[in-house]
């Protein structure tokens, strides 16, 4: 109901229009739920009739307004994860629920009853440390972790459930009232949309009349709040008030306006709660338009009685009030019981699946811009980056590339040998990315039009007609990807036979129509395009839950200011503790001429960052990183090549993330969960658990004040080797030419000691190790390896896991995983240690065959550091290096 982009580009000041957008008051069943709730309407369970299955307990509840029963399920899940499904108990038709997010048959665990009273229900996993207590009248459920309520649901009775109706016209003139408030004169019912809303040319009819859902959670000792991404917010989420909620609902907002809770490209219905000692968190699997309201009442102390000497006082717990509002659907939520930050994210992740294991090559520098005007443009901004000494990977064109903007096709004068072009990018080991939104232009001879008619695969209208409605093409009809025969077919469309080239694919993504599930229907094609043996590469800017499982996710037509680029960190934050830890903000802004200062420290933050693409609109100046002068593309091509040195690293994290779901990206309160000054942190990050970066993102910035966490923490200058003491804020000098990057204390860092035109060019350099010691002297760090664009590291282990250790003395390098077999020829050819107290006497390698050798080393006792250079030692075999 909302405006296309088409509509949007032509603001003449590309900022966002926010009238063509709806706010809370314009949004029907936000009014009617307020309303309704205003009356505090209230739900009992009637427990005398629980009903006890192997895998669920259920039992009805009943509102006293209607009478009308509601059918509650609650299920024991593996992991920690409890499952509350609230349905009618006879819908006139089957309500939606949400298919294709949870990622198989879920384990669950029968749940035992435990002693409780007549007007209560307990149940229990079994192991006795989490326990539900089912209150009846009111009908209010406790999640209780060793005797602490830690979640309450419904305990301000904000359960509403909006009973689906007979069609207007079949219903009795006073029949059927459970969904519509006392006062239902046709004046009143029309401003609350009950069977029929309007937004400017824009008319949503609702069959069988009002659906909406809602219901409230309390967390108990929480005060700081994260997730429901996207918004172009803070990451710590804010208090809310009457028609100010969060709003979860796929837009495509050109120019979004930052510190907003409007809905943008993305939408994953999942919240945590975190404080010291614990970390909760609740997915609301519901794929309709979704708001949430939030209210932190703080602790406060209290008079409890003004008898004896002194009062007696009692302090209460501060909690924060969640209320989730849907617009159809069920109620179906996952309460994810933590209890640590690692732990909610296996939980997350059992539910809705891990991150992808991307190909090597996107972790690379991308770039892109709309458009590359043809071949010859093509091949000239190609050479620039050799001719200026600027590695980057991947090539990427925009619509433009099409014929009349027709996927799946090629203009014939713009690029009238693709075939030849990609070749060019292939022979320097680069790739080529092209878009395939989900719109397909209304005409009768383009083929996928036509055959998408022919067999009904268009979102119909509800005449029963197919949609359409004006995008890039002009007239267009928009493919229905909840249709697993629509993905289907829509994945053969990959095939060699039927496109040639174009081995990757970006989707713009339009709003409503399940982009994520284009996303899913396009990694699948690219995957039979290789007949199941190379990797996809797919980035969406569309998303929901569940999207990481297919591949990276950008956030949007951001701008070339100096907001834009501080708001992308809190943005990339709250996508990675939400499950997509595959994600970027267009380095330079997408819309806008960004100045050359701007520019730089944009690509020393996208270094890093999990995806590091520049892009910019059509109608900006061309921005290549050679274009500001010779001291800018000096400063850029810095920052492209640490990206490049730090890729194993990076690499190994994208392995952790894919098996063990721990975000690449992570707020500094994931690291350090007992730390409260870092709860509110969202200026800097962590890269995995070894490096700490602050990005730069005010002009002229000459010093930066920089939160080193962790009271027991070293943590050392990623350049100058400096060392600083954690638990203080330092402030640190900084020119344009250098980004605040800190080594933690304990971590070993793998990189390469030598960079290449790509990654390709890269496969057999070698390696070297940044170990950084702890107050304790140790140090720990992984490295994972395999070929970088296969699945045979899934399916043949033709992989490479090596763990790496410093103590007393010895740094060692050990197999992490038995399974893998992955040979290489590469080597470590340096070593440096950081925070050496004293020099050493001697630095012995020792093989896996026993050979032991001396090595040549340097010490720099201004820094504390160790250099060792001109090392032979393998990358994948066993070896250990004394330092005596």
């Amino acid at each position: 109901m909302e405006a296309t982009e088409k509509e949007k580009i032509s603001v003449e000041d590309e900022a966002v229009d926010k009238t063509i957008f709806r706010d809370c008051s314009k949004i029907a069943f936000y009014r009617r739920q307020k309303q309704q709730l205003s009356k505090n309407p209230t739900y009992q369970a009637l427990l005398d009739a629980v009903t006890t299955e192997p895998d669920r307990t259920s039992f009805q509840i009943v509102s006293e307004a209607t009478k009308v029963p509601l059918r509650v399920e609650v299920y024991g899940i593996e992991k920690n994860i409890f499952r509350l499904k609230i349905n009618e108990e006879t819908p006139l038709k089957p309500r939606y629920e949400v298919p294709d997010v949870i990622t198989s048959k879920l384990e669950t665990v029968r749940l035992v009853s435990c002693s409780g009273d007549a007007g209560s229900l307990i149940l229990t996993d079994g192991k006795g440390d989490l326990k539900c207590h089912i209150s009846a009248n009111p009908f209010k459920i406790d999640l209780v972790s060793e005797d602490e309520t830690v979640l309450s649901i419904n305990s301000l009775g904000q359960l509403y459930f909006e009973h689906l109706q007979n069609p207007h016209k079949q219903r009795a003139t006073k029949g059927n009232q459970e969904s519509v408030p006392a006062d239902s004169s046709q004046e009143n019912q029309e401003d609350l949309g009950l069977w029929e809303e309007t937004f400017g040319k824009f008319v949503d009819v609702k069959a069988n009349g009002p659906s909406s859902v809602g219901l409230d959670f309390s967390f108990h000792g929480f005060e700081h709040l994260y997730g429901i991404p996207q918004h172009a917010e803070s990451h710590q989420l804010k208090n809310t008030g009457d028609g100010d909620a969060y709003r979860l609902y796929n837009l495509d907002v050109y120019g979004y306006q930052i510190h907003d809770k409007m809905g943008i490209y993305g939408s994953v219905p999942y919240l945590l709660a975190h404080k010291q000692g614990r970390t909760v968190a609740v997915f609301w699997l519901n794929a309709s338009e979704t708001l949430v309201e939030i209210n932190m009442e703080p602790a406060v102390e209290y008079v409890l009685t003004q008898m004896g000497p002194a009062a007696a006082k009692q302090k209460v717990r501060c909690r924060t009030d969640v209320r989730w509002m849907s617009e159809s659907g069920i109620i179906d939520v996952f309460l994810l019981t933590g209890p640590t930050p690692s732990d909610i994210f296996k939980q997350y992740s059992s539910l809705t699946g891990t991150q992808a294991m991307p190909p090597l090559f996107s972790l690379g520098y991308h770039q892109c811009r709309w458009n590359y005007e043809d071949e010859q443009d093509v091949k000239e901004v190609d050479a620039g980056f050799d001719e200026h000494d600027i590695p980057y990977d991947v090539m990427w064109l925009d619509i433009e590339h099409t014929e009349d903007k027709k996927y799946f096709t090629w203009d014939k004068k713009r690029f009238a040998n693709p075939k030849r072009m990609q070749e060019l990018l292939r022979s320097k080991r680069r790739k080529l990315v092209v878009i395939s939104d989900p719109h397909i232009k209304v005409d009768p001879d383009y083929s996928v039009y036509a055959k998408a008619k022919e067999q009904g695969f268009f979102v119909k209208n509800p005449e029963g007609g197919d949609f359409e409605g004006i995008c890039w093409p002009g007239l267009s009809s928009y493919l229905d990807f909840t249709n697993p025969k629509v993905r289907e077919w829509y994945s053969s469309l990959f095939a060699f036979p039927v496109y040639q080239v174009g081995f990757y694919s970006f989707s713009a993504s339009y709003p409503m129509f399940f982009t994520d599930l284009q996303q899913m229907a396009t990694a699948e094609g690219l995957i039979q395009r290789s007949k199941g043996k190379e990797r996809p590469f797919v980035l969406s800017r569309s998303f929901f839950a569940g999207s990481q499982k297919y591949g990276a996710v950008w956030t949007g037509d951001n701008t070339a200011e100096w907001n834009y680029l501080k708001i992308s960190i809190p943005m990339l934050l709250t996508l990675s503790v939400s499950g997509i830890s595959f994600c970027g903000a267009d380095v330079g802004g997408f819309i806008g001429n960004p100045e050359a200062e701007l520019l730089v420290r944009w690509y020393q933050a996208g270094a890093y960052q999990p995806f590091f693409r520049g892009h910019a609109t059509m109608n900006t100046k061309r921005r290549e990183p050679w274009l500001f002068g010779e001291e800018y593309t000096r400063l850029i091509r810095e920052a492209i090549r640490e990206r490049y040195t730090l890729l194993p690293y990076l690499y190994s994290l994208f392995y952790h993330v894919h098996m063990s779901s721990d975000p690449v990206m992570r707020p500094l309160w994931v690291e350090f969960p007992d730390d409260v000054e870092t709860f509110g942190v969202d200026d800097e990050y962590m890269l995995g658990s070894a490096l700490l970066v602050h990005p730069v993102t005010e002009p002229q910035t000459t010093m930066a004040s920089v939160f080193l966490p962790g009271s027991n923490e070293v943590w050392y200058d990623s350049k100058t080797f400096a060392q600083w003491k954690g638990g203080c804020t330092v402030k640190i000098p900084v020119t344009l030419d250098t980004i605040p990057v800190f080594q933690r204390g304990g971590s070993v860092v793998p990189m390469k000691t030598s960079v290449g035109k790509s990654t390709g060019w890269m496969t057999d350099s070698p390696y070297g190790l940044r170990v950084a010691l702890s107050t304790q002297d140790s140090a720990v760090g992984e490295l994972y390896l395999d070929d970088g664009h296969s699945f045979q590291y899934l399916h043949q282990d033709q992989f490479s896991h090596r763990r790496f250790s410093f103590c007393s003395g010895v740094l060692t390098s050990r197999c992490a995983d038995e399974k893998g077999r992955y040979p290489s020829k590469c080597i470590v050819e340096q070593i440096l240690v950081l925070g050496l107290r004293k020099k050493p006497s001697s630095v012995t390698t020792h093989s896996s065959d026993g050979k032991v050798q001396p090595a040549a080393f340097t010490y720099y006792a201004k820094t504390s550091t160790l250099s060792l250079e001109k090392l032979s030692l393998s990358i994948a075999d066993g070896w250990e290096v004394h330092i005596r």
